[in-house]
């Protein structure tokens, strides 16, 4: 049988692994919030202000191609090889690129009996 003490000891317990896991929540929350502090900083010297609408627009439609031409940005600033803002017309080139890596044929073909 438990006794009142153990009770109380496996309620502490209990307690105390909830409080560790949220903050260990709050702080990958943080991390991730400041990560995408930085993301969005380095876009904004890298972007001209039309290319950046331009991403917000499409990170609304297709969140997951924002995210690799993002990736593919910040991979490019960080290793200098982007001397001067990316203009809207630039930013254009880059997505006609990754859409025709992307983009997805379809075929359909209708067999009579």
């Amino acid at each position: 049988m438990y006794s009142d003490s153990d009770e109380v000891e496996a309620l502490l317990e209990k307690r105390y692994r909830e409080i560790l896991a949220r903050r260990r929540e709050e702080e990958r929350r943080k991390r991730e919030l400041e990560e995408e502090v930085r993301r969005q900083e380095i876009l904004r010297t890298i972007l001209t202000p039309e290319a950046r609408e331009r991403l917000s627009n499409i990170r609304l439609v297709r969140p997951e191609i924002a995210r690799a031409v993002e990736d593919r940005l910040i991979a490019l600033a960080l290793q200098g090889r982007i001397s001067q803002p990316i203009t809207d017309e630039e930013l254009k080139s880059i997505l006609a690129e990754i859409y025709e890596r992307t983009r997805k044929d379809f075929r359909i073909s209708i067999r009579e009996k």
